[in-house]
């Protein structure tokens, strides 16, 4: 029986497991949408493309399978590439699959033809341009293995509509051949060794934990690493969840808006021990002033990340779980009992960074009670700004990948279309989207696709009427001069709700909270609870460009 190339493709994706797709069709990738029709896998029609390769992010992150979405060429494929940068930034396993104008066509701009691959290209793992449909089995093949090892990450892979067309008469191989390709699992045993003895050695040890730790499943050795050598544990904002934030040795998370604890121990530490992160410039603060008395241990599997932004003085590269196994595997238990109880005095010194009023509805109120209501048991996603923020130093988290947000890229509009594929890679679990009025109009349009797939998301918009991170900014950049930072003419929420046939909800006082949050928990159904909060909330404390982590302006009560 002979095949096309778009038939070849959809049987390249069953054969890896692929279930759900998230796209939006066109022309150029008709052949590869009236192949998918007659398979097994769901296809979700999302109302912006953008908006599929976030929900794929949603999907891979808590899914543990790589995300797939599919665009058509031109305009299609150039609204994937904010998704793809955002999910090369945070390591996510993703494949894009666009449609391309005939082999004839490319490079004489032809109607919707882009060069998807020169685009993408910086900020993919890899990027395929298909010449012909044979190559179509081996290429699938590559795109999965490379997207879901080492360190994960996007794929491209473009087809044009004459290849998804032709005959392909070219076949699975056995096992991928990539010579070039071969990421380093196992660490250098000499480093190994030499950092178990840094740790056993150590005085003032602290173990700061990345989106590595969740990507390789290594919680759990991260937890036993940290007890074993009683060390307390940072998680950056990728790395949240990585450690139940109720354990005694959670410490925060550190950097421009970390918990002033966090970032005291990294400039008191004499080891610090870094497991799967990238020394995000919004983590260190000034380069220079970060971590003065510490050695560092780094271990990650990208060995371009070690030595890049900080110095270290044992690199180790490898898989996390398996370093963190090796190391364990050399340690016997030891005790660091008085810099525990310094750390633990820190915490309880801690000045309070939001003061409670009883008339006044603010961020933290909110989250805190719906810390209590669900116990913690349910999966946020955030977008980007002052309730990301919020949300990552008060949300109660018990496991990993239960805080699914856009970290190196900062992409507003994520949360939402994230917390479709959440859901639909968790269909049991309570997803709450705490996002802005900002940047819940960046994908609000897809309201319409959580609706048609009868997902019981929860959307906790809080609404300041304006960008309030970027009015932060300019509070001390900009001598408290605003610009450009007032929202208006934004929609009633609650009848935008309605218009979608959802449930909607409005707290304005925070006597309103408890009755709204628990009606919008009780219930099984995608609801809007829109939260009005004041302009001129902030969130708190601010490492400041140029300064130390021991520099921080903690302010209180969100005042500015």
């Amino acid at each position: 029986m002979t095949i096309t190339g778009a038939e070849a493709l959809v049987q390249g994706l069953v054969s890896e497991g692929v279930s759900i797709v998230f796209g939006y069709p066109g022309g150029a990738i008709l052949p590869v949408y009236d192949a998918l029709r007659n398979s097994k896998i769901k296809h979700v029609l999302v109302r912006q493309e953008q908006g599929g390769v976030h929900a794929a992010s949603g999907y891979a992150r808590v899914g543990g399978k790589t995300g797939v979405c599919m665009a058509t060429s031109g305009p299609g494929a150039t609204n994937l590439v904010t998704g793809l940068a955002n999910a090369y930034m945070d390591s996510t396993p993703l494949v894009a699959i666009t449609g391309q104008v005939a082999r004839s066509m490319v490079g004489t701009d032809a109607f919707q033809e882009v060069d998807i691959t020169g685009i993408t290209h910086p900020i993919t793992k890899h990027s395929y341009l298909v010449q012909k449909a044979d190559d179509i089995p081996r290429i699938i093949k590559e795109a999965f293995h490379i997207a879901s090892t080492g360190r994960p990450g996007p794929v491209l892979i473009d087809v044009p509509r004459d290849v998804a067309e032709e005959i392909c008469k070219g076949k699975v191989p056995d096992k991928v051949n990539l010579p070039g390709y071969k990421p380093t699992m196992q660490g250098h045993s000499a480093q190994v060794k030499t950092a178990a003895q840094m740790m056993i050695a150590a005085k003032r040890p602290v173990l700061a934990a990345g989106g590595g730790v969740i990507l390789a499943n290594a919680a759990e050795e991260l937890v036993q690493l940290a007890e074993m050598i009683q060390a307390p544990v940072m998680t950056t904002l990728m790395g949240l969840g990585s450690i139940p934030t109720v354990h005694d040795l959670y410490l925060g998370m550190p950097g421009m808006h970390g918990h002033p604890s966090a970032n005291k121990a990294i400039m008191e530490c004499d080891l610090l021990v870094t497991v799967g992160m990238r020394f995000d410039d919004r983590l260190t603060g000034a380069v220079g002033k970060f971590a003065p008395h510490a050695k560092i241990i780094h271990i990650d599997i990208d060995p371009a990340e070690i030595g890049k932004n900080v110095r270290v003085n044992i690199p180790i590269v490898g898989h996390v779980k398996l370093v963190l196994q090796s190391i364990i595997e050399r340690l016997e238990p030891v005790q660091h009992q008085e810099w525990f109880d310094k750390i633990r005095q820190w915490k309880t010194e801690d000045p309070p960074l939001y003061l409670a009023d009883e008339e006044q509805l603010t961020t933290p109120m909110v989250l805190q009670r719906l810390n209590q209501l669900t116990s913690g048991d349910m999966i946020v996603t955030t977008d980007v700004g002052q309730h990301q923020m919020f949300a990552a130093q008060l949300i109660r988290l018990k496991h990993p990948k239960s805080f699914i947000t856009s970290g190196g890229l900062g992409t507003m509009g994520y949360g939402f279309p994230a917390a479709i594929g959440v859901q639909m890679a968790k269909p049991e679990a309570r997803v709450v989207c705490v996002t802005g009025d900002g940047s819940f109009q960046m994908s609000m349009s897809e309201l319409a696709t959580a609706r048609e797939q009868g997902l019981p998301i929860i959307i906790l918009l809080f609404n300041n009427h304006c960008l309030g991170l970027v009015r932060q900014l300019q509070h001390f950049y900009c001598d408290r001069r605003q610009m450009a930072v007032d929202i208006t003419g934004s929609p009633d929420f609650v009848k935008l709700a309605e218009a979608y046939g959802i449930k909607g909800y409005r707290i304005s006082h925070p006597r309103e909270i408890d009755q709204v949050l628990q009606q919008a928990l009780a219930q099984d159904e995608l609801t809007i609870v829109e939260c009005e909060i004041r302009h001129e909330e902030y969130v708190n404390p601010n490492v400041l460009a140029g300064k130390g982590l021991d520099e921080m302006v903690l302010g209180k009560g969100g005042n500015s």
